[in-house]
């Protein structure tokens, strides 16, 4: 989810050098002498190997790694790292918020929520353990308990990981309005330029989530000219020129998204936008992500039981969703075991589940089809054929999720 989401940089700092120069001779140009070199984290872990906080710091690092690269392989590490730091100080807020972190990575959100509340219980002005356990307590589904944790990182410390996580929580209420200040305030705020990039790009979700291409779209520029290497705003161009039947440019576009980040996600976009080009989708890449996922402890039912029903055994689907569903019973998971059933033959089971997954107001195009596709499928409502829901094409599904 989006919450997860956010991008770390670096500061780079340029230290200025003075010579003096005598008057008493011809000045002789000094030789240029270098910046003092500093001491990388694992320099520092190799002469203080006590310092728990440096090796939760090396634990964080190593998940941002996996969420930028598409590597699942660093949550290894990361478990590693936290594994020696727990070694030295157990009941440290930053050694449990890491954990915290790691668990929400592996999408154990009960696990991460339990790690989030002892980190608070051992330092409570750990703003960094409300923003997990605010992510943790969404994917539960538990909405009021995630919007507390927002409020109370919000008074902690507001910036763009308080503002990011309240723009969520207010989009998924249903106000968008509010959903778009906030992430004004995160775009405002930030100074690092992956993290203004990141505001735009889910400005920009919203708004094509609303059908509005040309506002997408120009938010999406921005988050490139702003940062590069932003591929999710890459993404974005991508489905964009696919909704808007560009879809050679979508493809072009997702060729470079995939390379640099191949995340299941972005490989079953392109994948469906292969088949509306009339060309066939190839998902042996898809499938060794899902190997290594599971190999890395990563268990993510939801996507495959999305994928399942929309392009394979909805069978498979059912048992996959009903998974998740019962770890995790947040809005997302409810669309999923909806559409599941609904694909697999059962619409009257389907319609509570999607329901559950439209009920608190949140304008969002895959979960309202999915409702009324099932509703029209009982007899519901008086409309026929296929309904027609605004930003969302029924034949590239996975554009309408958010990444």
């Amino acid at each position: 989810m989006r919450a997860l989401a956010l991008f770390a940089g670096l500061a780079l700092v340029g230290a200025v050098l003075i010579t003096l120069v005598s008057f008493t001779s011809a000045p002789t140009p000094a030789p240029a002498a270098d910046p003092p070199r500093r001491e990388t984290l694992q320099e520092r872990l190799r002469r203080l190997p006590g310092d728990h906080r440096g090796w939760a710091e090396l634990a964080t690092r190593h998940i941002d790694q996996a969420r930028l690269t598409g590597d699942p392989s660093a949550y290894t590490k990361a478990e590693g790292a936290l594994a020696t730091a727990a070694k030295i100080a157990p009941k440290d807020d930053a050694v449990l918020t890491g954990q915290a972190a790691l668990a929400a990575a592996r999408h154990e959100f009960a696990r991460a929520a339990e790690l989030a509340e002892s980190a608070i219980d051992a330092n409570p002005y750990a703003a960094a353990a409300y923003g997990v356990l605010a992510d943790a307590r969404t994917q539960l589904g538990d909405l009021r308990a995630a919007q507390q944790a927002v409020d109370a990182m919000m008074a902690l410390r507001p910036g763009v990981a308080a503002f990011t996580r309240a723009s969520y929580a207010a989009e998924l209420r249903g106000d968008v309005e509010t959903a778009r200040t906030y992430l004004d305030y995160a775009h405002e705020d930030a100074w690092l330029p992956a993290d203004r990039a990141y505001a735009r790009y889910y400005q920009g979700e919203l708004a094509l989530h609303e059908g509005d291409l040309e506002t997408a779209a120009r938010h999406y520029a921005d988050a490139l000219n702003t940062y590069p290497a932003h591929i999710p705003a890459r993404a974005g161009q991508a489905k964009v020129a696919a909704l808007d039947g560009r879809l050679s440019e979508a493809l072009s576009l997702y060729d470079q998204v995939v390379q640099r980040l191949p995340l299941p996600q972005y490989l079953i976009e392109q994948g469906e936008t292969r088949i509306k080009a009339g060309l066939p989708a190839d998902w042996t890449l898809l499938e060794a992500q899902r190997e290594l996922y599971e190999a890395a402890g990563v268990r993510d039912d939801l996507t495959w039981a999305e994928f399942e029903a929309d392009h394979g055994d909805p069978k498979a689907a059912v048992r996959h969703a009903r998974a998740e569903y019962t770890r995790n019973p947040n809005l997302v998971a409810a669309d999923a075991l909806a559409w599941s059933l609904f694909k697999a033959g059962t619409p009257e089971k389907a319609l509570p589940y999607a329901r559950h997954a439209t009920g608190t107001g949140w304008k969002n195009p895959l979960l309202t089809y999915h409702r009324t596709r099932i509703e029209h499928s009982l007899g519901l409502t008086e409309a026929s054929g296929a309904p027609s829901v605004r930003g969302f094409d029924p034949d590239l599904p996975a554009l309408a999720r958010f990444s």
